[in-house]
């Protein structure tokens, strides 16, 4: 009989869950701090391992298009770089824009949830405000 075995995002979400709810209450100050930080970057690699392949897929599809041939997406990147700081890419090509925004919005549903679902409302994140 075959198993099946958790993936990442789901074993991650579930140590995460453990510190919150079970480790967390229990302790003060520094541990409890320190406990926080340790369950939102257990959060950010379940993230980065369920939509982390996607993005990089999306992200490398628009270097190539906009950069009209292949490569790997890290060389893609250092050459749009090179390219926006010697004046060959234009900083306000909309294609590229749209690019950087993008790019953007998928960084932050990783890293920050929160701050990438209040824009997409249209409503200020709440430090903002």
């Amino acid at each position: 009989m075959t198993r099946s075995i958790p993936d990442a995002a789901v074993l991650l979400g579930a140590v995460a869950d453990y510190l919150e709810s079970e480790l967390l209450p229990t302790l003060a100050g520094y541990h409890r701090f320190q406990t926080r930080v340790a369950a939102n970057v257990l959060r950010t690699l379940g993230r980065e391992a369920q939509l982390g392949a996607t993005h990089d897929a999306a992200e490398g599809e628009r270097l190539r298009a906009l950069l009209g041939h292949a490569g790997e997406v890290p060389a893609l990147r250092r050459e749009l770089a090179v390219r926006i700081a010697d004046g060959t890419r234009a900083i306000d090509d909309p294609r590229l824009l749209e690019h950087l925004e993008r790019t953007l919005a998928d960084a932050l549903r990783v890293n920050n949830p929160d701050w990438i679902g209040d824009a997409e409302a249209g409503a200020p994140h709440p430090s903002a405000r």
